[in-house]
């Protein structure tokens, strides 16, 4: 797929900008300092709920820890003080069940895009049961996270809910939020954002296998 999902962005957001009511956006967070950023760009056209669905995360502590720290700084960011935190469950089991037989996998293949889709899923199927205009996801700031492959996910889920939705009245359909948010440095404009807030910021990406190959290039620096 070769598309500029930056600039489809923007073009969403130039239709956004001219609604008289702001939308509601379903935005799925891995952790505060990918969210910091993509806050700041979104908080003037949408009224905005932070989905914090992460079953990838390993440890109840590192998944309280990053949760805590996104509640924080929606206290104390003054652009993010509208912002509403949603805690999604909790689910390792499905992120293990998803990663059986593939835990050898090299970090950025197939394991990676099921995880992406999975928590994906979870946040379209939110967002639909609750009326929210959009939905999208942090992760794309990351400079190790696919967005060609996040956004690909969120077009189909939003194709099959819109097919799904023509056959129930009641059940509305949410629009997919193209996202490929480190563009125009915002990676970097994240990176600063932690400074000034003081943002606890993971080195992994908070899976086992993640953890693993950290700590094995770690050991190899020594």
């Amino acid at each position: 797929m070769n598309k500029n999902f930056y600039a489809e962005f923007e073009k969403q957001i130039e239709d956004v900008s001219k609604l008289s009511k702001r939308p509601k956006l379903l935005l799925q967070a891995c952790c505060c300092p990918c969210s910091s950023h993509c806050l700041e760009v979104l908080e003037g056209y949408f009224d905005i709920s932070v989905y914090f669905y992460n079953p990838n995360i390993d440890e109840k502590q590192e998944y309280e820890k990053r949760l805590e720290e996104l509640k924080r700084f929606t206290r104390e960011a003054d652009f993010a003080l509208d912002v509403k935190v949603i805690e999604g469950d909790y689910e390792p089991e499905l992120f293990y069940e998803m990663a059986k037989g593939r835990e050898n996998l090299p970090e950025r293949g197939e394991r990676c895009y099921d995880c992406y889709k999975l928590r994906l899923r979870k946040t379209a199927e939110y967002a639909r049961d609750r009326g929210y205009d959009y939905f999208s996801t942090t992760l794309s700031i990351s400079p190790y996270k696919n967005a060609e492959w996040l956004n690909e996910i969120g077009m189909e889920l939003e194709r099959k809910m819109r097919e799904t939705s023509g056959r129930a009245e009641d059940v509305k359909s949410p629009i997919f939020l193209f996202s490929d948010f480190k563009k125009k440095n915002g990676y970097k404009r994240s990176i600063e954002l932690s400074e000034e807030y003081g943002l606890y910021r993971q080195d992994y990406c908070g899976c086992v296998f993640s953890k693993r190959d950290r700590d094995l290039k770690k050991s190899q620096n020594l």
